[in-house]
């Protein structure tokens, strides 16, 4: 359910209130039923969901959706006054509904985590020191070559680095933090959405892309020799092209994706052409998880104003990727006949 005080509530209840979304999947949500209640009266829904209480463990349910709830939490805390924002509180409650859906993730116990937004800010106070959910699933699932990747309208975009300061970026890039990425996303490309023979272009970093080298070194010593490399793997990437106009390149379909360099270098175009539909989706875990693209938004909780659109792409997202994990593993292996044939 992510931050209890933010939107993810409203959200959820708003975006599986639709039934056609429900017979695609069971759901299983991890967070506070009373919260969830206050969600949906506000919204004027239906309770859709059985509700079970938190007995320490993720199981199988066989109803559509069940609310796992965790009523030792101070819920009424979080729903008056007293939580307005960030709190200890709610990173609290919040790192806990994310640890228990990646045991259960790793267990076999569900297909796909789809989280609802945290606040960094609370988890810091609660004496969590993850930057963010990436960090934490990687750490949780011992993935080593984890990337955060947004799929939105008519773009896809993988970041370089994550959560780092722009002062810190030059300390960041380098050849491998860049050729992994344009890797990981054909390989994702390929193997999740049904792209054949990717088309990749690489941002710069530099204005211009450097505009050979009047503005920095970056590209010619880090980012295209991470390019050769992938080339040199028989991946289409090309770049680095200029920041500022590699994005309309790629919406206007010259290419299926886009690497980034840095955070918000590829998360503004991505919020700006597709902020109510774009999903964050982690690549390179064992277990597959996908998020809506925008924050808590504690400004607007509980005041019925939560567009639903992202974390209902996110769903649609994660069962896709389920089903088509599941499809794979049920195909039969290709003997020696078969390849030679």
């Amino acid at each position: 359910m992510g931050d209890p005080a933010g939107i993810g509530a409203e959200v959820i209840v708003k975006a599986l209130c639709d039934a056609s979304l429900r017979r695609r999947a069971r759901f299983v949500i991890l967070g506070l039923n009373e919260i969830l209640n206050y969600a949906a009266d506000k919204s004027e829904l239906d309770v859709f969901w059985w509700r079970d209480g938190f007995t320490g463990k993720v199981k199988h349910y066989g109803q559509d959706v069940v609310v796992i709830d965790y009523d030792d939490i101070d819920q009424f805390s979080l729903m008056g006054n007293t939580v307005r924002g960030p709190s200890k509180l709610g990173g609290q409650a919040s790192l806990r509904f994310c640890l228990d859906a990646i045991d259960a993730a790793k267990a076999g116990i569900v297909d796909a985590i789809v989280t609802a937004p945290i606040s960094k800010e609370s988890w810091k106070l609660a004496g969590f020191n993850y930057p963010g959910h990436t960090e934490l699933l990687a750490d949780r699932t011992g993935a080593k070559n984890v990337h955060m990747m947004f799929v939105g309208g008519p773009i896809k975009v993988i970041l370089c680095t994550v959560h780092v300061p722009l002062n810190s970026l030059w300390g960041r890039l380098n050849i491998g933090a860049v050729f992994h990425p344009i890797e990981a996303l054909h390989k994702t490309l390929v193997e999740w959405f049904d792209i054949e023979k990717p088309r990749i272009a690489v941002a710069g970093v530099n204005p211009h892309a450097s505009e050979n080298g009047q503005f920095g070194d970056e590209e010619e010593r880090i980012i295209s020799p991470a390019i050769a490399m992938a080339r040199e793997q028989g991946i289409d990437a090309n770049g680095p092209y200029a920041p500022d106009t590699v994005f309309l390149a790629a919406r206007d379909g010259k290419f299926d994706a886009v690497v980034a360099m840095y955070h918000d270098q590829g998360l503004i175009p991505v919020k700006l052409l597709a902020f109510d539909k774009a999903v964050n989706l982690t690549v390179g875990l064992p277990i597959i998880r996908t998020s809506p693209d925008h924050g808590t938004a504690f400004d607007i909780a509980g005041r019925n104003r939560a567009n639903p659109g992202s974390m209902r792409a996110a769903i649609d997202l994660a069962i896709n990727l389920a089903e088509r994990r599941k499809s794979q593993k049920e195909k039969p292996p290709i003997n020696a006949d078969e390849r030679g044939s």
